[in-house]
């Protein structure tokens, strides 16, 4: 690397050596990264902002190569092999071809397994082409691919994920990476039924809920787990979430072979820590480091000894998720599974 792409500070080594070092084990896939080059985006300046999207994520970083990704790993986990599962960042759809190509690519020439971003205007042929083409082994997507005219609060994942792609997913055993939509989150009755749909409607996907069902609040869960006990195959991640408690429930409903260790990179570089104020979340980072942030709900700054104190998101997502973990009694090798093997076996890796 010829450039310095963040800095590793004294609080974070400290963090990493006392406290995550020896939970981690030394082989790691993280199933949930964005790859993409500035270059192939339009940017929001120029394209009509999406309210539909939550825009926070865009402070941390303005592109994500697949060789930042790597350094990322390399400065976060030193003595640590991760391997990701790679898909694109798509800020607009218009961005889609050209995002879509360049993770392609990093499949290609890196052997990296990677997911398609899905269009739901692909018929079934379309979509099973450029899967094939591209050597992805499935797809993700996301509520601003859904169309425009329905509102925000109406998004339902199958208006994403429509059924005949889900058949085709299906057919194949591909993944599906599912970011579920809707104000409630976990605990919407809509999206908990439409989780369930997909597993019992699509016995041979491989079906990812990605944030635990975006339940980064404990007000997100609701009824979700006494749900959730139905299932019976769905694998969560816990990407760009802290909350041990919502861990904690999780791994009670599905137990630790369902459960996936990832990052959400670039996203989970920041500075910051997640408190909770009122039914939303707030990310405290250190005043000024990313902008003027006083506009977004979701963004707190702190000074001083406080900010001083703050590390990475990833380094307390994964905290949030050790403390889980001695709560619910899981062993070294539980924590193997989460962090390596269920993913090995589902992506089918060696």
């Amino acid at each position: 690397m010829n450039k310095l792409l963040f800095e590793v500070r004294d609080v974070d080594r400290q963090v990493y050596e006392s406290r995550l070092r020896n939970f981690l084990p030394a082989h790691i896939i993280d199933i949930h990264t964005h790859v993409w080059r500035d270059r192939d985006v339009i940017h929001q300046k120029a394209a009509k902002h999406d309210k539909r999207v939550v825009s926070w994520p865009g402070l941390v970083a303005k592109e994500n190569p697949v060789e930042d990704l790597q350094e990322t790993y390399r400065l976060m986990f030193p003595d640590k092999q991760v391997t990701p599962l790679i898909f694109p960042a798509i800020l607009d759809p218009v961005n889609l071809p050209k995002l879509n190509a360049y993770a392609a690519q990093c499949v290609r020439r890196q052997g990296l397994p990677g997911l398609i971003w899905s269009d739901p205007r692909w018929d079934a042929k379309e979509l099973e082409r450029q899967i094939r083409a591209g050597g992805f082994v499935g797809a993700k997507s996301y509520l601003n691919m859904a169309p425009s005219y329905i509102p925000g609060k109406e998004i339902r994942c199958l208006d994403f994920f429509p059924p005949h792609q889900l058949e085709v997913h299906n057919r194949h055993g591909w993944v599906v990476m599912l970011h579920i939509p809707r104000d409630g989150r976990l605990k919407d009755p809509v999206n908990l039924q439409q989780m369930l749909e997909i597993e019992r409607a699509y016995p041979r996907l491989k079906l990812i809920i990605a944030h635990v069902g975006r339940a980064y609040c404990d007000h997100d869960v609701g009824n979700a787990f006494e749900v959730l006990a139905d299932s019976k195959r769905m694998y969560f991640d816990f990407c760009a979430n802290t909350n041990a408690s919502v861990f904690a429930q999780l791994i009670r409903c599905v137990g630790p072979r369902r459960i996936l260790f990832g990052s959400d990179m670039p996203i989970t570089r920041m500075r910051m820590r997640r408190i909770t104020r009122g039914d939303h979340y707030v990310n405290l980072v250190p005043k000024g480091l990313y902008g003027d942030v006083s506009g977004d709900k979701n963004m707190g700054e702190v000074t001083g000894a406080a900010a001083a104190k703050l590390t990475f998101f990833l380094y307390e997502q994964i905290l949030a998720f050790r403390q889980a973990a001695e709560r619910t009694g899981l062993t070294a090798g539980d924590v193997e599974d989460v962090f390596y093997r269920n993913a090995a076996r589902l992506l089918r890796l060696k």
